[in-house]
């Protein structure tokens, strides 16, 4: 019986730092946008601009570099 002296103020504690993380949480925005991410999953990645696209997809050129390189160790 005694136990339950020690256990109800350690519940009491956990649930005010419950309260004041979930307070905290609605403070700083963290559920402003509940359906965003959700709704983010279905966009198609085609509708991105050509520009970006390009850029990020060409790699430098190579080729005579390793060509070179595999020439010497012959």
């Amino acid at each position: 019986m005694s136990i339950i002296y020690i256990l109800i103020p350690i519940s009491l504690i956990f649930l005010a730092i419950a309260v004041y993380i979930f307070f905290w949480a609605v403070d700083n925005g963290q559920f402003e946008d509940l359906d965003g991410p959700a709704y983010s999953i279905l966009y198609d990645d085609d509708d991105m601009p050509k520009e970006n696209t390009q850029a990020s997809t060409q790699a430098p050129d190579t080729t005579t570099e390793t060509s070179d390189a595999s020439t010497k160790r012959l």
